[in-house]
């Protein structure tokens, strides 16, 4: 028997062996699976290796395994890894394997998995276990994050399935969503909707719609609400609704507050709600209690006390205080509530470390609690249902022993807490049975908190009434729990730690307990739905109406594609974009005259000549045409509905006298442009299909009936890339080896030319194709009185040899047009100061720049200007004029350095600009920073806009990167020989006057411009001085973005690259700047003035120009722009950091060796009350202001000039200006920005008063500069003493006073915002009553 059993099993593994032997020289086959059916997926690919022989069926059940969908909702077709096209479904209820299917072993097969029947694939849900699920149920911790395990097995899967949101708990209840941070709140709601007599008495309040607003009705969106949580299908509700009828905004939503705390604020409200209602002494019935309040003297034995009443009592969790005391105060209470909240106080503070923490103690507490034993004996006469009176009312009285403090103590050795559960009725007076029988209460609320005293998360674990069993209401999550984990919720640790157990113990942990008392004649069950009052009737079948509104509205969205749309408009000629909702089961007939309509295409053209179209956006292709398929679903054509679809659809229109052409799949779209070599020019696309297997020879046919073009001599050009023009020149060759891909670009030329017979990159077409591909369209808008209005009629006339008109074209300006030696002479002479400050270098180069301007004239002479002529019917003395500017400013049409100019900046005037231009404009936007130095938070420049003088004293010369010279993007406009570096290469240029779009600007003189992006910013410039009238030294070039922001463009030696087609670009009149010349923003510092910052005018600094040379340059446009008649020793310039004063610019510094200037510069001009008080750089400057607090005010700002850092001087100083004694002086720095205003209720206390420092250039002070703000007082004075009206009415002064100077109110941390209920809903009145 051993040995045929033996045999048998040796017999089984050599089969085994061989079935594996032949498996394993089976061949393989490998599957590539693409799911199309999300844009998430569709970029990941899932792979398979199987044999051969497995079926058909096995190979859809390894796929659905594999991408976790439910076999049998998805399809499978065949694809080539890249696009859709050619695929076809495989069977999948077949029993071929797939290698008679077609599958190729050895190589890759791909496959799309895509919907079926029009619906995405059912995500495979796991199936629920026993033991193990049911422990996940009984979870009531804080719930993990979205695609991890949750407390029901509906959250399991790992992609977050629509329906198991919407269907409802298998517990039977509803959860609420949490908002953002109201998980008090819902614990709260929970609790109260599990209460029958709450719940009850709210269901018979009824609400009278005309006598309040339902919006801001709290009991009726309780209401609605419990309702819901009644009837409704979904797993959780919104709660947003409540929250609106609090008066709460959705800033409430993410503020965390207290659940006790919202307890009694709700209870509150709803008192006030229910005023006049049978409802109104609801919540005192059920959750109010009474005690009193007493104090014994331990000596005479004298009591006095009061009755009070309470809606919840307080659980001291750790006790502290004195153990030696004088009097017993205490607390007997004389009445329990029917519902008894008891609040674990949890939160205190910890005066160590100054912050508040959570005492994570554990807390034991029972299922049921006896109060009787709490109960004084001498007021056992008060009947329990008596309400209280007066609860300030005080009386006499004797107490047989004090009970209250024994019972609610700290026993350290039992848990570290309290155990309710421990009462031993031989420390108690005994009482009746019946007396503690109607005592007796039942646990049935736990609301949970867990985290720290900064934050956290609360949730309740609630027992039902209806079968006796816990859940957990975890927001949007219900699930049963067990008595085990509500003794989870003790807190406290495993082993005892002494007394920092708190430290060790879980986070997680009750707060707030509610028993109900147990007493069959006043517990009350739910009432059943025939027992509900007629309007809670008429509510649910309201609510249930519209929760199935709704549901068929989230049917109709989930069977509704969205895709976005495009149509060309057949007359504007522009690109719409819409998105196209329509129902999978309309045919794309209805879809089209859904589009046409979307696309308001009613009065451009007919219905009939309308077609959508499968369309790829990005390519510009169109995909295929779906004709015949005018009844078909859309959610077939479309695949299905999905949330992302890989194409789009186009409208397409035709004119009635045309037919559409079929597109079909696997066609290419080929854009075909023909160039006419007489006219250079090019002409508009024509659209042709082709296939990328054919050839060049065929699709020249092709191109040839398109065109009408022959095809012997035709020469294509195909632009697979910006610059990149590729002659077709092997006829043999196929489209796709060629690079043809799903659109293209091509150029044809067929003519009899010797151009053909030329070498391709020599001949006249690649210059034009070259030409053409880096021309781009610029709309060009002039300054609005462009003094070359004239002119360039002028210009027209001597070019074009016609009639000029000013509407007609001016063409390819060729040649730098003249200097308008009028206006150059009256510019030049308003800044012969400006020049006249120039180092000698600048001279010599000027010496250098009389030859190169010899050299300049003699290379243009041949060259054709239009100004030419102009030129010569100026003045001799213009002339003359001229030839002088020249030899002293050979400069004059070099680089210009980067303004500080931002929209408005620009377009005011410098003081030069306003020599030639008569208006001036405010300033105050954006600026160009392709070079300037980034703005930091706190305003200051990313580099010292100018060194300390302190510190520079120290120092060697600093050099500057911001100057013109050394900025690389300023370079000459000409090169070594003088030639323009424009004219090196021809570069192309045509303009047309055009006509801007409404809200343009309106009477604004526009140009198009077609020009070579490849053309220097300098050349472009030139071309443009026809149009404008004046030098391209004397206007600015702005790029206009989006939103109208424009940026100066001011590098000259750059071409226009970056710009593209349609860009606009707004010319306005000025001066560019030279090199070492700054454009520079001058403010008036007003230190007594509520806002001290006044911006006053533009101005341009040079450099090597002292201080005292650009006050004088400066003094004029004071004058005629500010009307601020001054002399030069009467103001001062001084250094401005956002809007702080600075270090004060002494007349000899030198800007760029003493003084750093830059672009985007921007200064300080100081009206001086006398004579110039600083005179040395060692010198230190500070504001001081006075405060006196006997009258609580302060002083005006008065100016302190020191000679040393030292703090004993600055004391020597504030005494000698305000004549408080020397050893009586102290003071203190401001804080923040210029004022440093400060509220004067918080001067007193809140500033670092009397450092004890030696010098002010050390912490805590660090004042090293000029400008620093130092408040001081007499220590003698004495603070004002404030009523509490005085007080308010202060406050409510320096709020609105602080806030209109935009400084903060108060430097103290950010306070708690306090839970408030608005009774009439609106938040800015305070009507809560809490």
């Amino acid at each position: 028997m051993f040995w045929s059993c033996r045999q048998s099993i040796f017999a089984e593994m050599k089969k085994k062996f061989s079935q594996a032997e032949c498996a394993a020289e089976e061949p393989r086959v490998l599957c590539i699976i693409q799911d199309t059916t999300n844009a998430k997926t569709v970029n990941e690919r899932v792979t398979l290796n199987l044999p051969a022989s497995t079926p058909l069926r096995q190979l859809f059940q390894d796929v659905a395994a594999k991408v976790g969908y439910e076999n049998g909702s998805f399809e499978l077709l065949w694809g080539n890894g890249d696009s859709a096209t050619g695929m076809t479904p495989i069977d999948q209820n077949s029993d071929k394997t797939i290698l008679d299917a077609g599958f190729e072993p050895g190589k890759k097969n791909f496959l799309h998995l895509t919907d079926k029947d029009g619906e995405q694939p059912h995500v495979m849900q796991e199936e629920a276990g026993t033991a193990e699920d049911g422990a996940q149920e009984r979870f009531i911790g804080p719930l993990p994050r979205e695609g991890s395990m949750g407390c029901t097995n509906d959250y399991v899967s790992q992609s977050y399935s629509y329906s198991s949101v919407l269907s409802k708990s298998e517990t039977g209840y509803v959860g609420l969503v949490n908002q953002a941070m109201t998980c008090y709140l819902n614990s709260l709601l929970q609790t109260l909707f599990m209460t029958p007599e709450f719940r009850n008495a709210l269901y018979k309040w009824e609400f009278e719609e005309s006598e309040e607003d339902p919006e801001r009705s709290i009991p009726y969106q309780l209401q609605r609400l419990f309702v819901l949580l009644q009837t409704s299908k979904k797993r959780a509700i919104e709660t947003t609704d409540v929250t609106r009828s609090f008066g709460w905004d959705s800033s409430e939503a993410w503020q965390q507050h207290d659940v006790q705390e919202l307890c009694r604020v709700m209870f509150d409200a709803l008192e006030q709600k229910w005023k006049q209602t049978e409802q109104a002494d609801l919540i005192n019935q059920l959750y109010q209690g009474k005690l009193k309040d007493y104090v014994r003297c331990l000596e005479c034995g004298y009591e006095g006390w009061r009755i009070d009443t309470y809606l919840d009592i307080p659980l001291v969790i750790r006790p502290y205080g004195s153990s030696q005391a004088f009097a017993s105060v205490g607390l007997r209470f004389l009445h329990f509530p029917y519902l008894l909240t008891l609040q674990l106080k949890r939160f205190d503070f910890d005066y160590t470390t100054m912050h508040r923490i959570k005492l994570n103690d554990r807390m034991t507490f029972p299922e049921e609690l006896d109060m009787s034993v709490f109960i004084d004996v001498e007021d056992e006469k008060s009947p329990q249902t008596e309400s209280c009176t007066d609860s300030g009312a005080e009386n006499e009285g004797s107490c047989h022993s004090d009970q209250m403090s024994n019972d609610f103590s700290n026993d350290d050795g039992v848990d570290e807490g309290i155990c309710l559960e421990s009462n031993s009725a031989a420390e108690r007076i005994s009482k009746a049975g019946s007396e503690k029988s109607s005592l007796l209460y039942e646990l049935f609320s736990v609301m949970v908190h867990s985290g720290s005293a900064a934050g956290g998360h609360y949730y309740a674990c609630i027992k039902s009434f209806s079968d006796d069993q816990w859940y957990s209401f975890n927001d949007q999550h219900v699930s049963k729990i067990t008595q085990e984990d509500i003794k989870k919720t003790y807190g406290g640790s495993s082993g005892s730690r002494g007394y920092y157990s708190s430290a060790f113990a879980s986070s997680t942990n009750a707060y707030m307990l509610i028993y109900r008392l147990k007493d069959p004649t006043r517990n009350a069950k739910f009432l059943e739905a025939h027992e509900y009052p007629e309007h809670i009737k008429q509510l649910v079948q309201k609510e249930r109406e519209l929760e199935e509104q709704e549901k068929r509205q989230r049917e109709i969205e989930r069977n509704t594609c969205k895709i976005k749309l495009f149509c060309m408009h057949p007359t504007k000629q522009i690109m719409m974009e819409n998105k196209l909702e329509v129902h999978k089961d309309r045919t794309l007939k209805e879809a089209v005259e859904i589009a046409y309509k979307l696309m308001d295409l009613e009065e451009a053209v007919p219905l009939d000549c309308c077609r959508l179209v499968k369309y790829d956006e990005f390519h510009d292709y169109l995909e295929r045409s779906y004709e015949g398929e005018e009844e078909t679903p859309m959610g077939l054509l479309l695949g299905g509905v999905k949330s992302t679809y890989m194409f789009d659809l186009l409208l397409e229109t035709r004119r009635p006298d045309q037919v559409f052409q079929c597109y079909k799949p696997g066609e290419v779209m080929v854009k075909v442009h023909v160039v006419d070599l007489k006219t250079e020019s090019v002409a508009p696309p024509i659209s042709v299909r082709a296939y990328l297997n054919q050839t060049v020879s065929e699709f020249k046919q092709l191109i040839s009936k398109a065109t009408q073009l022959p095809a012997e001599t035709m020469r294509v050009v195909l632009e697979r890339c910006y610059n990149d023009l590729r002659l077709l020149n092997v006829s043999s060759k196929t489209l796709k080896a060629e690079g043809f891909f799903r659109s293209n670009k091509v150029f044809v030329e067929s003519s009899e030319s010797l151009d053909r017979h030329v070498v391709y990159t020599d001949s006249q077409l690649w210059k034009l194709l070259d030409r053409h591909a880096n021309t781009i369209r610029l709309y060009v808008a002039l300054p609005e009185q462009a003094p070359g209005s004239q002119l360039r009629r002028a210009l027209c006339q001597k070019s074009g040899g016609a009639a000029g008109n000013l509407e007609e074209p001016c063409e390819r300006v060729k040649g730098p047009v003249g200097n308008m030696k009028s206006v150059e002479a009256i510019l030049e002479e308003s800044t012969e100061k400006l020049k006249s400050l120039s180092l000698q270098q600048q001279q010599q180069e000027g010496d250098n720049g009389d030859s190169s301007k010899s050299t300049e004239a003699s290379d243009f002479e041949n060259i054709e200007s239009p100004l030419n002529e102009i030129d010569s019917s100026a003045s001799a003395e213009n002339r003359e004029l001229d030839n002088q500017i020249q030899v002293s400013d050979p400069e004059n049409l070099q680089s210009e350095e980067r303004s500080d100019s931002d929209v408005n900046n620009d377009r005011s005037t410098s003081s030069v600009d306003s020599d030639i231009l008569s208006s001036s404009h405010s300033s105050d936007t954006l600026c160009n920073v392709d070079n300037a130095p980034l703005p930091l938070a706190n305003g200051l420049d990313s580099h010292s806009i100018t060194s300390s003088r302190r510190s520079k004293a120290n120092q060697g010369k600093k050099e500057t990167w911001d100057t013109a010279e050394e900025d690389s993007g300023t370079d000459s406009e000409y090169d070594e020989s003088g030639k323009s570096r424009g004219e090196a290469q021809y570069m192309y240029f045509k303009s047309e006057p055009y006509t801007a779009e409404e809200g343009s600007g309106e009477g604004q003189k526009w140009l198009m411009v077609h020009v070579d992006k490849r053309i220097t910013l300098s050349a472009f410039k030139q071309h443009l001085e026809p149009f404008v009238g004046v030098p391209s030294s004397h206007f600015k070039v702005f790029r206009v973005y989006a939103s109208n922001q424009e940026f100066e463009s001011v590098r000259l030696n750059e071409t226009l690259s970056s710009f593209s087609d349609d860009n606009k670009i707004t010319i306005r009149l000025g001066r560019a700047l030279k090199k070492g010349e700054y454009r520079v923003k001058v403010y008036q510092l007003l230190v007594n003035e509520p806002e001290p910052c006044k911006f006053l005018l533009d101005a341009v600094f040079a450099k090597g120009m002292t201080v005292r040379q650009s006050k004088e340059e400066l003094l004029p446009q004071l004058r005629e722009q500010c009307g601020l008649d001054l002399t030069i020793d009467r103001f001062r310039l001084r250094k401005k950091t956002w809007k702080n004063p600075g270090t004060v610019f002494l007349d000899y510094h030198i800007y760029e060796e003493d003084i750093n200037i830059s672009s985007n510069w921007e200064v300080f001009l100081e009206i001086l009350d006398g004579v110039e008080k600083m005179k040395s750089m060692s010198q230190l400057a500070v504001l001081s202001r006075r405060w006196r607090p006997s009258e609580m005010k302060l002083d005006s700002f008065q100016e302190v000039v020191l000679e040393s850092s030292s703090v004993e001087e600055l004391k020597e100083k504030l005494s000698e200006i305000s004549g408080i004694p020397l050893e009586n002086i102290e003071f203190a720095k401001g804080r923040g920005t210029f004022p440093c205003d400060i509220s004067i209720l918080e001067i007193h206390q809140d500033l670092d008063w009397n450092p004890k420092v030696s010098t002010l250039n050390v912490w805590p002070l660090y004042i090293c500069d000029d400008g620093a703000v130092i408040f001081y007082r007499d220590k003698t004075e004495e603070l004002m003493e404030l009523t509490d009206e005085q007080r308010n009415e202060l406050m409510k002064k320096e709020s609105s006073r602080l806030q209109k100077t935009g400084h903060r109110v108060t430097y103290s941390p950010r306070k708690e915002k306090a839970l408030k209920i608005y009774l009439d809903g609106a938040p800015n009145k305070d009507l809560t009553q809490d």
